[in-house]
């Protein structure tokens, strides 16, 4: 299983980014996928998932109305949209998926949001 995220930099607040991963070495439209995001000095957290066919989301509060999560079953990928970001959106994100014996991540993209 590989998991390769893109699509991080620097935006200003109010900006939009869009994060992309993709995924490969597993069945991806068999399994649901999240973002999650860690910033320095805090846990990592979950931001939104999807599940394997599409039709299922769910966000974090923090996030809800600024963040869209989708994914491209032909394409491997799952994206998602960031709007109206804020300052304490700043983090690494991560792409997962997991399965019953294990969590897989990939290696993060840095949102940096700050004028």
């Amino acid at each position: 299983v590989q998991l390769v995220e893109s699509g991080g930099g620097l935006v200003q607040p109010g900006g939009s980014l869009r994060l992309s991963c993709a995924a490969s070495g597993f069945t991806f439209s068999s399994y649901a996928m999240r973002w999650y995001r860690q910033a320095p000095g805090k846990e990592r957290e979950l931001v939104a998932g999807i599940a394997s066919a599409g039709g299922n989301t769910n966000y974090a509060d923090s996030v809800k109305g600024r963040f869209t999560i989708s994914r491209d079953n032909a394409k491997n990928t799952v994206d998602l949209q960031m709007n109206s970001l804020k300052p304490e959106d700043t983090a690494v994100y991560y792409c997962n998926t997991w399965t019953v014996l294990k969590v897989y991540w990939g290696q993060g993209t840095q949102v940096t949001v700050s004028s």
